[in-house]
């Protein structure tokens, strides 16, 4: 039995951006858990000296946790994630055995690193970001470069599922929810081409189905309204 249920009194607010893909991903793994957790909208070209003094990298997502004994910021989402199933064991967001979790951190990494630098931070940034923040209009040139890279990455999801039934093997978890939130987000923006890679959709079909993907699924942002599709279940 987790700690939050043992003492009863654990507050956990989270810090977050509806479109920011590592908030998603936090979000994403306190609805699985089943964890009770208030939500706070943070800007973060709004909020960076704010942010920075509970982070000081100045990025979201930032869970405040506390009770009666102690209170804790965690930060990153890949510390998030660690810290909840420490203090809410069941489910396991990270696997069940040695093999299960080092893979499961393995691609925790892939997706909040390399995929974000490559592909989310390229378009998300350059065609959502810039405009809400009033930064300017979009670099075309890593637009294209943000492009190519979905496509290799996209390429390397359909070669791991065509090998498990989810993306660290047998059984779901937080390195699926670390996929489907980068990838929700470059959805909301039209910017996958699904029809190219039948499994890849597959899978996220599966996810997208998930009761707790559907708050993601009702999120707006003023002046950027999402694909026509992005809340349908069947991408229609």
């Amino acid at each position: 039995m987790g700690k939050s249920v043992l003492l009863g009194v654990m507050h956990l607010r989270l810090l977050h951006h509806p479109l920011d893909p590592h908030s998603r991903l936090a979000r994403l793994v306190l609805l699985e858990k089943n964890m009770a957790h208030d939500l706070v909208y943070a800007e973060p070209w709004a909020e960076v000296e704010s942010l920075g003094e509970l982070n000081p990298a100045g990025t979201l997502p930032i869970l405040l946790a506390g009770d009666l004994a102690e209170k804790h910021v965690v930060c990153p989402a890949s510390v998030i994630i660690e810290y909840l199933d420490e203090i809410s064991p069941t489910p396991s967001m990270l696997g069940t055995t040695t093999a299960q979790r080092l893979e499961t951190r393995r691609l925790i990494s892939w997706f909040c690193e390399k995929f974000y630098a490559e592909v989310t931070h390229a378009l998300w940034y350059e065609k959502a970001y810039k405009k809400l923040a009033g930064l300017g209009g979009p670099d075309s040139h890593k637009i294209r470069t943000g492009y190519a890279a979905l496509t290799d990455h996209m390429s390397y999801l359909s070669w791991l599922l065509e090998r498990r039934n989810w993306l660290a093997g047998d059984d779901f978890s937080a390195a699926d929810l670390a996929a489907a939130a980068q990838l929700s987000v470059m959805d909301y923006s039209g910017d996958v081409t699904w029809s190219h890679f039948d499994d890849v959709r597959a899978w996220y079909s599966r996810i997208k189905s998930r009761p707790t993907f559907r708050p993601l699924l009702a999120d707006r942002v003023p002046g950027l309204p999402p694909a026509a599709h992005y809340a349908n279940l069947d991408f229609e």
